[in-house]
């Protein structure tokens, strides 16, 4: 299979065009900054190869560079730069740095990391692959995004986003675009784009609720919450509960997403739509895992399901082959009888066929 190594991002391009427009001087210079480097370079690979042809040979102190292939955390200092892997700031096994973006992702990336584990997958790729997390990425960098071989973090501005090194939902959400990438391969557009940015909400919310214990009518169901900052406290970029009540506000808009089929989007914006009609198939995800499922039984169907589907899948393929795990897992004891009817129903509530 061809990998398709798509930059994910994780605040859409509509937001940031909007935060552009609307916002203070400040923000939008930031905002600007921000879509500008959306697609940037991961460095000058000749700079980039002498960066860590430095590391590998303990030119950095205090930092180990861990063997590739064994599933090992590698958090490297951006420095503020426009590219990628310019210092190795923390490896597997090293003690605390001191810098709170460093030793939080690389605790964050242990969270993801062993929950895939429990699924049964060796990391990332089911192969061992090292997790790579750059933090402090430019200046006031409002995005966080997977390339294909690894995560970087914006600092945020500190008005608007605060840094996106600190929410575990952006941690786990990206990954899982990674593990997406190395099972199914969705393509980057329209509604295989749309699935792609879905399978990060659910892995995302996922994990987040179980890290802190949470039952699905303690969850919150938000996306993106924990990076508001100060002039943007209460509101979220998703809602997987209720799509399109998000954000309301001048800098951010108004939230696009549509929670029902008969709202789709059909514009060319956001590679078709990849971050909007995504609550479609959130919503049908909240509806199945509230109605007696539970979040982490329906997680593991929709990760089942992953497996299964293939580059180009629609929303019509995706139910197709999630209400075939839901059955398949019902038959293996996985999650209690009954579930397959609750995951058709969610999906009949969103407007797709089962």
């Amino acid at each position: 299979m061809t990998f398709h190594r798509c930059n994910c991002h994780y605040i859409p391009p509509h937001v940031l065009g909007n935060m552009a427009k609307k916002g203070e001087p400040a923000v939008r210079q930031a905002a600007r900054s921000s879509a500008q480097h959306a697609k940037f370079s991961r460095g000058r690979r000749s700079e980039r190869a002498v960066k860590i042809s430095e590391v590998l040979s303990g030119f950095v102190a205090g930092a180990t560079a861990p063997a590739p292939g064994t599933g090992a955390r590698e958090v490297y200092d951006c420095e503020h730069e426009w590219r990628l892997r310019v210092r190795l700031a923390r490896g597997e096994g090293d003690s605390e740095t001191g810098d709170t973006d460093v030793d939080t992702v690389y605790g964050f990336a242990e969270t993801v990391r062993g929950y895939f584990a429990e699924l049964g997958r060796n990391s990332i790729d089911d192969a061992g692959m090292n997790i790579v997390l750059n933090v402090h990425v430019g200046v006031n960098y409002m995005n966080a995004f997977w390339d294909g071989d690894e995560m970087a973090f914006g600092d945020g501005d500190g008005q608007i986003f605060t840094s996106f090194a600190q929410s575990l939902d952006v941690t786990a959400h990206e990954l899982a675009h990674g593990v997406t990438q190395f099972t199914a391969n969705l393509d980057y557009y329209s509604q295989s784009g749309a699935l792609n940015e879905h399978f990060s909400d659910v892995f995302g919310t996922a994990i987040t609720q179980k890290e802190l214990n949470q039952t699905v009518d303690e969850a919150d169901w938000l996306i993106g919450n924990e990076i508001m900052g100060p002039t943007l406290y209460g509101e979220a970029l998703r809602s997987m509960k209720a799509p399109g009540t998000a954000y309301d506000n001048p800098l951010l808009g108004k939230d696009p997403q549509p929670a029902h089929m008969k709202d789709y989007y059909n514009g060319p914006n956001d590679n078709r739509g990849v971050h909007i009609n995504s609550g479609i198939m959130n919503r049908a995800f909240y509806l199945a895992a509230t109605d007696q499922i539970g979040t982490q039984d329906a997680a593991k169907i929709w990760y089942h399901a992953l497996q299964n589907l293939w580059p180009t899948a629609d929303f019509n393929d995706a139910v197709e082959i999630i209400v075939e795990s839901a059955r398949t897992l019902v038959g293996d004891g996985v999650v209690p009888e009954g579930t397959t009817q609750t995951v058709r129903l969610a999906f009949k509530d969103v407007g797709l066929p089962t």
